[in-house]
């Protein structure tokens, strides 16, 4: 779906984006996370054409986008982080606008647009100026143009930023509401939000990728052990003695809660993984568990652990090239990606302006 080969992205001496790869798969929700100045940004700003790479290429759906950008844009549709939005125009009138940048044929468009506006929930205010909206609303606003033409990857950068844990939620549901016919890439700080909804996370620091992998799997490989919490309607002595042969297991803990309830703390060997096990003795023992969940190292735990140390942990060092990169740079690189960024938004706005301009004009021609 989206093969990013040997990226590379320099402002003036520093090195934004170090030689980096990846592929996304289509049918799953990636989560993309860095710290400021990790390159992250710039990253998403190359990978939907907004940028220039110094070297390498992107490949959306076998479409280089810098040398096939048209056909490599058919298949995105993105968010920034600050939508798009003229703030005079009602939101149909903004919908329409979008529609016809993005080449939908006239016939299509009516009925694309009814569907977006009932897909994020804004039919109701679609005669409303952009402007009278809340916050909420005009972030909905800016995922319709993003998901108008239901290109097969829609990519999300902070899509919950500035709204309230109500908004945040519905756009959460929203999300997942997508991922059912779209892949979708979201960028967030919100470590929880990500955990919550991705399925599949890429960490990056310093211009590398770091990790990649389920945020089950990261969390495993940093942790030096899991514990395995379960509850049971039996007794201490029967907890014990259905875990007894179970592999893998490093020590177990069972106390007794009152009414018939034993709660067991496990802790797995290195690189286990018991829970499945675990049910499974149970159940052949005609006791079912009440509870059976992990606790243990966390994602707040992995992001920290890979983009704050000098080094990496061993199980994610391997074939990472990750070299140490100090804060003076990584803000030197922050700022060129903001005055890139800058010059960028000016020449879209100019050239966006002109463009209502000509639509306006020609409105009675259509």
């Amino acid at each position: 779906m989206i093969e990013v080969r040997n990226l590379v992205k320099k402002y003036g001496d520093h090195l934004a984006v170090d030689h980096l790869s990846f592929q996304i798969e289509a049918g799953r929700i990636y989560g993309f996370l860095g710290p400021n100045g990790a390159g992250k940004s710039t990253t998403m700003n190359i990978m939907t054409g907004y940028l220039g790479a110094t070297e390498g290429e992107v490949l959306i759906d076998g479409h280089d986008i810098l040398k096939e950008p048209e056909e490599a844009k058919r298949h995105i549709g993105y968010l920034p982080e600050q939508p798009p939005l003229y703030m005079d125009m009602t939101v149909r009138e903004y919908l329409e606008f979008a529609a016809e940048l993005k080449g939908l044929k006239k016939k299509q468009r009516s009925d694309g647009i009814e569907e977006v506006e009932k897909l994020v929930k804004i039919k109701d205010v679609e005669h409303r100026l952009i402007k009278n909206l809340s916050k909420g609303y005009r972030q909905r606003v800016g995922l319709a143009q993003a998901v108008l033409g239901f290109p097969e990857i829609i990519i999300l950068d902070e899509p919950s930023v500035g709204l309230d844990p109500k908004q945040i939620i519905e756009i959460r549901e929203l999300i997942r509401k997508l991922a059912k016919n779209h892949t979708v890439i979201l960028s967030s700080h919100i470590l929880a939000e990500v955990r919550e909804v991705c399925d599949y996370i890429m960490i990056i620091s310093k211009g590398k990728l770091v990790a990649s992998d389920t945020p089950e799997n990261l969390e495993r490989m940093l942790g030096q052990n899991n514990i395995v919490e379960i509850e049971a309607r039996t007794t201490t002595a029967e907890v014990r003695r259905i875990l007894k042969n179970v592999p893998g297991i490093e020590t177990i803990e069972a106390q007794s809660t009152g009414n018939g309830i034993t709660k067991g703390s496990i802790c797995e060997k290195k690189g286990a993984d018991i829970r499945e096990s675990v049910f499974r003795a149970f159940a052949s023992a005609g006791q079912p568990l009440l509870t059976l969940k992990t606790s243990g190292t966390s994602l707040e735990d992995v992001f920290m652990e890979l983009t704050q140390k000098e080094t990496l942990p061993a199980a994610f060092a391997k074939n990472t090239g990750w070299e140490e990169v100090v804060p003076e740079e990584a803000e030197t690189a922050s700022a060129g990606a903001d005055a890139v960024s800058a010059e960028a938004d000016a020449e879209e706005v100019e050239t966006a302006e002109a463009d209502i301009r000509k639509i306006m004009a020609g409105k009675g021609e259509e």
